[in-house]
């Protein structure tokens, strides 16, 4: 069974900076994609959060939904209150037949700050790690018992940021508790994409296809900016548009027999990146490289 092929809508509206594209509505994002050729979208901040009301527009653009950003502060509550103010979010996603859950520790993060340099990032010592690990392992525990997977995004500006981190999550985490790959943020922290994927492809249960434009990087990089102020550079792009090596990874995904989400997310000014055009590029990009692998 082939991987179902999914956009995040920040292709046309970011949640981030909701001046770019605020007022794109979410017909015109959901419309785009199917003719893009995707066949599902993740949650942004234009849909409706009951499923009551987001199922008849989903079956009306005959998209799925492929999951949803959650933003968790297990650093700072416990399991309980956690699953508590996550409820709502996991109720949606049962709802909407999601299989995984995009999970990001978010306390002490940084990438929604405008002003605040990626390097002010919040670190983790050896012991908030373990606690970390430790609660979100028992959260995961929780949500598989309900059917979905917690997929842990490693982000720029948060508390699991490089390659090194990943590796330190998931070393105290269990197995309940897996990983999104994110190409492109991996690839801005420095580290490899593939050699996450040979390493820990085992907890990979949801991929998103986030292209680096390598000299907007490395400028980026030198000018230590701010992640939104590097987004609006233009360091990101569709798969297939920018550095990051696509076909060894697919491959790896291929050895793996990965079956989840293959999703592209490329947040860009929507007035320099026409999204239509962004997005057809992408989908046409990753169709081709998995269908020649047989991913």
């Amino acid at each position: 069974m082939s991987c179902p092929i999914g956009i995040n809508p920040l292709t046309w509206t970011n949640d981030d900076m909701p001046e770019l594209g605020g007022e794109t509505p979410l017909a015109t994002c959901l419309s785009e994609a199917k003719r893009a050729g995707y066949d599902g979208v993740e949650l942004g901040n234009k849909f409706p959060r009951e499923a009551a009301k987001l199922s008849p527009i989903m079956a009306a653009h005959g998209l799925r939904i492929a999951s949803g950003w959650y933003s968790a502060n297990l650093l700072e509550r416990d399991v309980d209150a956690e699953m508590a103010a996550m409820r709502p979010h996991l109720e949606l996603l049962l709802a909407m037949g999601c299989k995984a859950m995009v999970f990001a520790e978010t306390t002490g993060c940084v990438h929604g700050n405008r002003k605040a340099k990626l390097a002010s990032r919040r670190r983790l010592s050896d012991a908030e790690m373990r606690l970390l690990g430790t609660r979100m392992t028992e959260l995961g525990t929780l949500m598989e018992a309900r059917g979905i997977k917690l997929a842990y995004h490693h982000h720029m500006g948060t508390v699991i940021e490089t390659e090194a981190e990943i590796d330190a999550l998931i070393a105290s985490t269990g197995p309940s508790v897996g990983l999104l790959l994110d190409t492109g943020h991996l690839t801005f922290a420095g580290g490899d994409p593939l050699a996450v994927a040979k390493r820990h492809g085992r907890r990979i249960v949801h991929v998103h296809c986030k292209d680096i434009r390598a000299p907007l990087l490395a400028e980026a990089k030198a000018k230590d900016l701010s992640f939104l102020d590097a987004v609006l550079s233009g360091v990101f792009t569709v798969p297939g548009d920018g550095s990051v090596a696509y076909p060894p990874i697919f491959a790896e995904l291929k050895r793996l027999k990965y079956s989840g989400w293959l999703v592209v997310e490329a947040e860009q000014d929507p007035a320099k990146a026409h999204p239509l055009t962004y997005a057809k590029m992408g989908n046409d990009y990753l169709r081709a490289q998995t269908a020649a692998i047989g991913l």
